[in-house]
């Protein structure tokens, strides 16, 4: 599969959380953790589990975090 983004991390699924259309699903990339939201429909359609390795695609324009 060709993709445009170039920020593609492999990892570990470590949770899903389904909550009626939407899931959060924890990924373990390397010594950090990442958290993408992403419909329950796309969780049942790649069979997501706890233990998957999976391709974390990161496509944005903008992503900012700050903390004193």
């Amino acid at each position: 599969m060709k993709l445009s983004a170039r920020n593609k991390l492999p990892g570990t699924v470590e949770s899903i959380e389904a909550d009626g259309l939407s899931a959060k699903v924890g990924v373990r990339v390397g010594d950090n953790h990442l958290v993408a939201m992403v419909t329950a429909e796309a969780v049942r359609e790649l069979d997501l589990k706890v233990g998957d390795s999976v391709t974390a695609v990161v496509k944005s324009s903008s992503v900012m975090l700050a903390k004193d």
